[in-house]
């Protein structure tokens, strides 16, 4: 989709997620100064006038994308993306054209920002999170966010799809909770 106001040109890139209900928009331009801010709901997306897009469960904004999440599974047919698509597009195109700020309130930091506290393993894992890990999960329309290491764990919050997905292809599925250790038996 193109955007022509005045002498600007916006050309907004779609590409598709692991995640069927999940799409992942690229504008071209930077959405986010650092790292990514994720809205669950329409109701937790007050602090950015850009998440809060009708006919979709969740927002995530990235440093150059917007994956946006729509109410969907195996058999709604409902809500679809070709009915979706222009009122996403027309929504981005429209903020982009305000100039307003894509967060009202400040920016959260970054959360791999090196600081003088990290020793070198934490400069080397926060490193690595933004060089290797985050742009490969960021490609699927997902982020991870540093937490801490301590004790030799790497700790994360892991911000994508799975969820969402396998509900879409597994409805009996009720949620899907992350392990640390797993002694490879079935529960």
């Amino acid at each position: 989709m193109i955007l022509k106001g005045g002498v600007r040109t916006m050309f907004i890139q779609v590409q598709e997620t692991p995640n069927p209900n999940s799409m992942k928009f690229v504008p071209g331009v930077q959405v986010l100064e650092h790292g990514t801010v994720n809205f669950a709901s329409a109701q937790s997306a007050y602090p950015s006038p850009l998440a809060r897009i009708d006919g979709v469960t969740g927002v995530m904004l990235g440093p150059d994308f917007i994956t946006v999440t729509k109410v969907g599974g195996k058999d709604d047919d409902d809500v679809n993306w070709p009915v979706l698509k222009p009122d996403i597009f027309a929504s981005i195109m429209d903020f982009f054209a305000s100039n307003v700020p894509i967060l009202t309130e400040n920016q959260p930091a970054s959360d791999t920002a090196i600081d003088e506290d990290d020793d070198e393993t934490v400069a080397m894992i926060k490193e690595l999170l933004d060089t290797r890990i985050r742009p490969t999960v960021q490609e699927d329309g997902g982020d991870i966010i540093f937490k801490g290491f301590q004790d030799g764990i790497v700790k994360l919050k892991l911000q994508n799809g799975i969820e969402n997905m396998m509900q879409f292809y597994v409805p009996e599925v009720v949620a899907v909770e992350q392990v640390s250790k797993w002694s490879g038996k079935p529960l």
